[in-house]
């Protein structure tokens, strides 16, 4: 998915440290042109850029696409990052310059990466009877090891896996004894939680790991927290156990994430990720001028050919130490 802000932002790619639960709220951002659709932005903001190396989190839905129209999101670059995508409902069709088609569908990860560069497109397919979209797309920072790595892609169903009062799929990392085999460039955890209603579950989790929980569906509360739809409830590292509480009669969802606290310096300016304005500002200069770096889609059949950048800011981009918010 695609930053489409035409005045694209500059984030601290940070997280500081937490001894309470911080509820981290979204803001509307439109994706898709005229007919655009909603998502709600949690990752990045001023208050916290990264939870682990997850540093981007948009929810969308549940949005009826033969009603208002769908997703339709052109060609468009990264650096430095994977794309996962998870679907709730709904069908979304990849395509990227890897040479890869796929059809993202509910309870499955398709994770891109991005490495030295790549570009993609998305675009929503209506699923039947219901033609409902709903789901979240997701960025993960490359550490520098990893951030020059080559094109790739991975598919993962995850198995539901029972716990009291709840089911997950784990689709990154690991959680109550359940390990996904997608392979991840720092330690990383990310699962669907359903919950009865009117359960608690006490997780052990990983102490190593700060978390985030996106509250999808319900009323649930994080260590007593109460999380309205769409936003982020975050536990810094230190602390073995994670308790949720569905508070109501009715199921709930959350999208849980985690990993160690990156680290490094990022700059992180609309689709690109880098390390200093100039690198970022190459980048640019590279996808406006059709370079080879990022590669080309085929297939595509919607309203533009590809995005372009937005301009830069008048100000230098600055880099910025894992840690916090905008300094």
């Amino acid at each position: 998915m695609s930053n489409l802000e035409t005045t694209a932002g500059e984030f601290d790619c940070a997280a500081a440290p937490s001894d309470g639960v911080e509820v981290l709220r979204s803001r509307e951002v439109p994706l898709g042109g005229p007919r655009a659709i909603l998502v709600r932005r949690t990752l990045p903001q001023r208050e916290r850029s990264l939870i682990g190396a997850w540093c981007f989190i948009d929810h969308y839905g549940p949005h009826d696409i033969a009603a208002a129209g769908g997703m339709d999101v052109p060609p468009h670059p990264h650096t430095g990052l994977q794309t996962a995508t998870w679907l709730f409902s709904g069908r979304v069709e990849h395509r990227d310059s890897g040479g890869v088609h796929a059809v993202v569908r509910p309870g499955e990860l398709n994770l891109m990466t991005a490495g030295a560069g790549i570009c993609h497109s998305e675009v929503s397919v209506e699923a039947g009877s219901a033609p409902i979209l709903h789901g979240v797309q997701l960025w993960v920072a490359l550490p520098d090891s990893a951030r020059h790595t080559e094109r790739a892609f991975h598919h993962f169903a995850p198995e539901p896996v029972s716990l009291p009062g709840a089911t997950a799929l784990v689709f990154l990392g690991e959680l109550a004894g359940h390990r996904s085999p997608v392979p991840s460039f720092t330690p990383l955890l990310g699962a669907q939680l359903n919950l009865d209603p009117r359960s608690e579950l006490a997780l052990a989790v990983e102490p190593a790991f700060e978390h985030g929980v996106l509250c999808d569906q319900g009323a649930v509360a994080l260590d007593g927290i109460e999380l309205g739809i769409g936003e982020v409830g975050y536990q810094g590292p230190n602390r073995p156990v994670l308790t949720l509480r569905n508070t109501s009669d009715s199921p709930a969802r959350v999208l849980l994430l985690g990993g160690v606290p990156f680290d490094g310096e990022l700059v992180m300016w609309w689709n690109f990720i880098g390390r200093s304005h100039e690198e970022v500002a190459e980048f640019r200069q590279l996808w406006q001028d059709g370079d080879d770096r990022f590669g080309a889609v085929s297939g595509y059949q919607g309203r533009l050919d590809r995005l372009p950048a937005p301009p830069l800011p008048p100000v230098r981009l600055r880099s910025r130490r894992a840690g916090g918010g905008l300094r």
